[in-house]
Formats: C-alpha cells, sequence, structure tokens
C-alpha cells in the first residue's frame, strides 16, 4: 500500500499536553551507544572513538544526540562507551557534566565492564544486556536506544509519543534514502499503520517503497522499547547460541513476529524526510561539512530554539590579517571556528577548526581542517580532510594530484583526501618506546 507522508505529517501535527510530555520523558531513560570502531573513516578513528570524532568546527558527533536528548526534555541519559574511549570520556565529562542529579537528572558513563561475563561488547544488544542491572536501577517504563555517531536535529518526545498512544512494544525511528544508499542500513517495509512487516538488515537489494521505486524505508537506529518486552528480548537474545546480538540483525527482525513492531517516519514540517546524516566514511563525512558551508544548509546550527550543545575551549575570536594583492586573510562561503588566524591565507567553501594557523600566500577550499593544524605558507589544498594537530610543511599541495597523493595519504573513492599525523611522520599519538623511563 502506498504511503502518505503528507498524511503522516498531519498526524504528527499534535500538541503534547505539558503534563503528560514531562511524565513520559521523567519515566524514559535514554541510552546512547558510543562504542563502535568506526573503522570507514580510516585515520579519523585510529586513536579516537567515532562519536568523539569532531564535527561542524567545534562539536563532537556524539553533542547531537545528546542535544537533542536535552532540547526533546530527556535527561536520564546512560552513554556505552568501549572502543578507544578516552577522549569521548573526556569529553562527555567536561561538556555534559552540568546534569544534576539531585534533582533525576544524568549522564552517566558506562564503559565496557565485563560485567556479566569475561566477553567485551558482541554487539549493540549485548551492550544493552551486560548493562542490564543498571537499566533495572532506574526503573524505567520505556528505554530509547540511540546511536551516538549520526548527524541530525530531532525532538524525540514526539517518538516517545507516537509509541506509547500506538500501544506498540518497539518503535524503529526510519527515513526515506536512496535505494543505493540503504545498503548499508536495515530496511523495513510497513503497512497502512506503519506496523513493521518485513525488516532486512543490510539487503543487497533493498525494497523499494511501493509509490516511490528509488527510495527505500532506512532505519535510523533509534529505537523506543517498553521497557518489559526490552528486558525479555535481551534475555532471550543473550541465550540464543546462533546471535549476533546486534538489534538490527536480530532483535528487530524477531520482533515483527513477537511483538507489536511501529515504524516511526522522521520528516520535516512539510512531510518530507528530515534531515539525518550517517558519517560513518570519509566521503560521507567530509560532504556533511561541506553542506554546512552553503547559505542556508539543511542543518541549522544557529538555531536557539535547538541548541548544539558542546565543550569549548577559550579561544580569542578568529582573526584574519593582511590586505596585500597578493595576500589577503579572507574566508568565503566558509566556517572558521575561534582562535584561528589566517595571515594572509584564501580559504573558500571549507571547515575551519579552532586554533588553526594558516601562513600567509597559502589557499584552502573545498576541505575540513580538525583543531589545531598549522598550516604554512603558499600551500594549496582542495578536497581534503587534515586531522588535528597536523603541520603541513611550505610550499605543500595536497588534491591535486591524487595518484602523487595516494604516495603518502589517504585518497577515497570520490578523490577526498584524508592527512593525518602519521601520515605526516609526526607520530602525534605514538611512542617512543626506546626514550621510555621508569
Amino acid at each position: 500500500m502506498a504511503i502518505s507522508y503528507q498524511k503522516q505529517a498531519k498526524k504528527y501535527r499534535y500538541y503534547i499536553d505539558s503534563n503528560i510530555g514531562s511524565e513520559l520523558t521523567r519515566k524514559t531513560l535514554v541510552l546512547v551507544l558510543a562504542g563502535g570502531t568506526g573503522s570507514r573513516l580510516k585515520g579519523l578513528t585510529k586513536w579516537r572513538a567515532k562519536p568523539a570524532v569532531p564535527f561542524g568546527g567545534k562539536y563532537r558527533i556524539i553533542d547531537f544526540a545528546l542535544s537533542n536528548c536535552v532540547n526533546s526534555g530527556l535527561r536520564r541519559i546512560g552513554v556505552l562507551t568501549q572502543y578507544k574511549s578516552h577522549s569521548l570520556l573526556r569529553h562527555l565529562q567536561r561538556a555534559w557534566g552540568f546534569m544534576r542529579a539531585e534533582i533525576g537528572e544524568f549522564v552517566e558513563l558506562i564503559p565496557a565492564q565485563q560485567r556479566l561475563a569475561e566477553d567485551w561488547y558482541r554487539g549493540t544488544a549485548d551492550a544493552l544486556y551486560q548493562n542490564i542491572d543498571i537499566i533495572r536501577r532506574h526503573a524505567p517504563e520505556h528505554v530509547i536506544v540511540l546511536g551516538g555517531d549520526h548527524i541530525y536535529t530531532m525532538d524525540y518526545s514526539k517518538m516517545l509519543y507516537e509509541h506509547v498512544t500506538s500501544g506498540a512494544d518497539l518503535t524503529v525511528g526510519c527515513i526515506e534514502v536512496p535505494r543505493e544508499e540503504a545498503k548499508e542500513f536495515g530496511v523495513m517495509s510497513v503497512d497502512e499503520n506503519y506496523r513493521i512487516t518485513k525488516f532486512t538488515e543490510k539487503p543487497a537489494d533493498p525494497e523499494p517503497l511501493p509509490d516511490k521505486p528509488d527510495k527505500a524505508l532506512a532505519s535510523m537506529g533509534i529505537y523506543v522499547f517498553s521497557t518489559a518486552y526490552l528486558y525479555a528480548s535481551l534475555i532471550a537474545d543473550a541465550e540464543d547460541p546462533g546471535s549476533a546480538h546486534d538489534f538490527g540483525k536480530d532483535i528487530v527482525p524477531k520482533s515483527i513476529t513477537t511483538c507489536v513492531a511501529h515504524a516511526y517516519p522522521f520528516m520535516d514540517r512539510n512531510g518530507n524526510p528530515a534531515y539525518w546524516r550517517d558519517v560513518g566514511t570519509v566521503d560521507s563525512y567530509w560532504k556533511a561539512n561541506m553542506e554546512l558551508c552553503a547559505i542556508e544548509p539543511e542543518l541549522n546550527l544557529y538555531s536557539r530554539e535547538w541548541p548544539i550543545w558542546t565543550y569549548q575551549t577559550q579561544h580569542p575570536p578568529a582573526k584574519f590579517i593582511f590586505d596585500d594583492d597578493d595576500a589577503r586573510g579572507q574566508a568565503i562561503d566558509s566556517l572558521v571556528a575561534g582562535g584561528c588566524i589566517l595571515s594572509g591565507a584564501r580559504v573558500k567553501r571549507s571547515v575551519i577548526f579552532f586554533g588553526t594557523e594558516i601562513e600567509r600566500g597559502s589557499v584552502i577550499k573545498d576541505s575540513v581542517v580538525l583543531p589545531k593544524v598549522s598550516i604554512g605558507k603558499d600551500c594549496r589544498i582542495t578536497n581534503a580532510v587534515i586531522d588535528k594537530a597536523c603541520t603541513i610543511e611550505d610550499g605543500m599541495v595536497i588534491g591535486e594530484d591524487l595518484e602523487l597523493d595516494r604516495e603518502r595519504f589517504h585518497v577515497t573513492e570520490k578523490g577526498i583526501v584524508l592527512v593525518t599525523p602519521e601520515m605526516l611522520d609526526q607520530h602525534l599519538y605514538t611512542v617512543d618506546k626506546d626514550k621510555l623511563t621508569a
């Protein structure tokens, strides 16, 4: 049956009574899965977890999911970490330590602890199962499970309200994506009431929407569970020797026949698919940052109604100096964070993170430059991602000769060049064991 998103949009244009809304959110626990390796981001996740990767000039990826929680009135949050979590934990402590436990709000850090066995997390479902005692201690009526590695702004309270009013045991957030891209997601089919009738994780041939043959309905990795059903599912999954212990591969497909499972389409006010980006590859990460340089980007970082919270180091304002014909400090269609100095350098369609210095005569175009990078004189950088604390020597050219770039750096299929300190033989994060002393 054809899906009418315009009709569904009207359905969600409701007013949530403040008493009902606050009662629901107070009885809900949010669990953010932030332990994945993010291996497709290559060098960007060699020394940090994917949710800790910087984004948008000043944020970390996880800030978007956590800001959505706070802005949605959800203030009981647990963050499950595992892979190379030091920088992530440090950021969470600095940025999200303002919650007041004495009034029932918190961002609780839950690292992998082998609480029930000697295994580390074997999958997303196992991550919750290994912490089921912590979930029970908070005694929630509903549990929202999120990934900490997507870029979007979303009011989770609307999805929670729909979950409760529909009588569902499980509600899955979903969004329209091109069929070719849907191969990387869980894809679902629904009936006219948005009850899920089929769910396939990363299908080779995604099932199209009935009225949109070039689109598929993909899972956003956002789940709302009624707590009793969540406990039963996690315990049954843990006892299944053939399970991959994953929500997309195991829990959701089995739920279609064992419970009432609904889909929640994520739409904007006009009934169109809302902004949501999976930045799991270097290409998609670069593209999502570049989209912010548009005159009116889909993701509005400047909204006072829906602020994105983060930890900010203290820096002076960005500075642009020199106005000579051959060296003019300027930035066009770009985001430039605090503490940056463009000393006779030109930046165009780029995102420059805080504390970066770019010297005379250098030209940066269509690039993402992470924090505390030093770019020397007369450099040319195009279509690149420069990792934190890289030092680019005078006269270096990146992004023009991809064959030459491949000899030193990582070049994606779409021609984006990733540069890390290690690739520059600067070894920022490595240790010379010969120099270690007791």
